[in-house]
């Protein structure tokens, strides 16, 4: 198989299984992910928010506010400037965050446990690490077209 037609097949079914593990989110996939961002990059105002998830201002005003009205995240002060108000996770928010992840784990170990064989197993397995790289590949990329665009 040639490399575009892996890249095509491997993004095809990546995009399924990422799919099928959000099937049964409780909330939008858009909400979702800017708690996980939250979680990983703490606290973030909606303007960084909008940036990293590459959509208008307006559209993560409207997110931030669906969170807040759950009572999943709340504004914070910048220590530095007054005039920011980051937005971190509430206890209620990170626990929300985690049920959500352990479901969609628990989804794909009984997935892989009845789905494959062991030696299937050990192939996706081996796999894990390739596909790190390749993120791996694609942020230092990113880093370097940052580096680039700065004056």
């Amino acid at each position: 198989m040639d490399d575009a037609l892996l890249a095509a097949e491997l993004r095809l079914q990546l995009g399924r299984l990422v799919r099928r593990g959000r099937a049964e989110d409780p909330r939008p996939q858009a909400l979702t992910a800017v708690l996980g961002l939250l979680a990983r990059e703490g606290a973030l105002t909606t303007s960084e928010l909008a940036g990293a998830q590459r959509v208008r201002p307006q559209s993560m005003a409207r997110t931030v506010r669906a969170l807040e009205d759950e009572g999943l995240v709340e504004r914070s002060t910048d220590p530095t400037d007054g005039r920011k108000s980051p937005l971190v996770l509430t206890a209620h928010g990170r626990a929300a965050l985690e049920q959500e992840r352990r479901r969609r784990t628990d989804w794909l170990t009984l997935a892989l446990a009845e789905a494959l064989d062991p030696r299937e197993k050990q192939t996706i397995e081996a796999a894990v690490p390739l596909l790190a790289r390749i993120v791996a590949w694609d942020e230092h990329r990113a880093d370097g077209r940052d580096e680039a665009s700065t004056p």
